[in-house]
């Protein structure tokens, strides 16, 4: 035992950080390939409790029977992180933008975890032993237990005025031709827009084909009130987006992970002939932290209700 505490903390500075980050990367990945292939869960065990393992765990070993302050306590851990995320790209398992996305949070919970690895050393600098042990378990049953926890379902509505009376707006609702190339730096990095919208039938039961740049949604017409309500269900949905990466990527969270429930167009008539159309998407995801994931969500639906909403506007205003 003691030959192996040796091992891990040399008294060379460049090979205890190695052996550090390099330990706790192992452990790290093992453990983002057991949660998302084998429990198929993208939650707090992924991108809350594992990147502070990933603070503490490199802190402990670095810092165990040796004097380090907190940036060096910090930099060993940011190092660890930098080393995760190049890894999982280069083995294909996630693309650059959603580990860009995933950034921000797993700064702030590694730096947590640097805090909390050199507060341990600091006061008992040959603990720390029972802190790893603990979130080793945690990781796993964490994992496994909100896994099958129901996801809420968000709503998220983006109006425009258009200058044209809701009659004509209709038409352009109901379908419209091929937007022109997006210039929202959003949509250059692989996340999925719309192109064109197409119906076959009419009323009720018609069936609407909202076309992306990654297949078609499905939507069923529910509600055919003209010319001030098109509600409609999400019966097929394609990918998200498309990864950027060195590989083909088909990562799990593509399928399933963010769903469209229902949507809507409502025509509000305005004053002078003008009319205010208000766009409603209905959707969950089984990505945790929610509140988090839900700010990312968000703003693409509503890039998204943008681009066609502006894309009506204009089509209307042209008759």
């Amino acid at each position: 035992m003691n030959k192996l505490l040796a091992w891990f903390t040399p008294e060379n500075d460049r090979k205890r950080k190695f052996i550090a980050i390099a330990f706790t990367l192992v452990i790290s990945l093992l453990f983002t390939v057991m949660c998302i292939y084998w429990w198929g869960d993208y939650g707090f065990a992924l991108f809350v409790i594992t990147p502070l393992f990933m603070g503490i765990c490199p802190v402990i070993i670095y810092g165990k029977k040796k004097s380090i302050t907190r940036a060096q306590a910090f930099n060993v851990a940011a190092l660890t992180l930098l080393f995760y995320c190049l890894t999982l790209v280069f083995l294909a398992i996630e693309g650059v933008i959603c580990i860009i996305m995933a950034l921000p949070l797993g700064l702030i919970v590694v730096w947590l975890g640097s805090v909390i690895g050199y507060e341990i050393i600091k006061r008992k600098p040959n603990s720390g032993t029972p802190t790893l042990i603990t979130l080793l378990f945690i990781i796993p049953i964490f994992s496994f237990v909100e896994k099958d926890s129901r996801p809420s379902v968000t709503s998220v509505t983006t109006s425009i005025d258009i200058d044209a009376n809701p009659s004509v707006v209709w038409k352009n609702v109901v379908e419209f031709p091929q937007l022109n190339e997006p210039t929202e730096f959003i949509f250059k990095t692989g996340i999925a827009y719309p192109i064109n919208a197409k119906i076959h039938g009419n009323g009720v039961g018609a069936i609407r084909y909202c076309n992306f740049t990654t297949g078609s949604f499905v939507e069923p017409i529910t509600v055919w009130d003209q010319p001030k309500l098109l509600s409609f269900d999400v019966l097929e949905q394609p990918e998200p987006m498309k990864e950027i990466s060195f590989w083909d990527i088909d990562a799990p969270h593509l399928h399933d992970y963010f769903v469209s429930k229902k949507g809507q167009f409502r025509l509000i008539p305005l004053p002078n002939g003008k009319t205010r159309l208000e766009g409603t998407t209905w959707y969950y995801h089984r990505i945790k932290p929610e509140f988090y994931w839900r700010m990312w969500s968000n703003y693409i639906v509503h890039s998204i209700h943008n681009r066609v909403l502006e894309h009506i506007k204009t089509n209307s205003e042209k008759n």
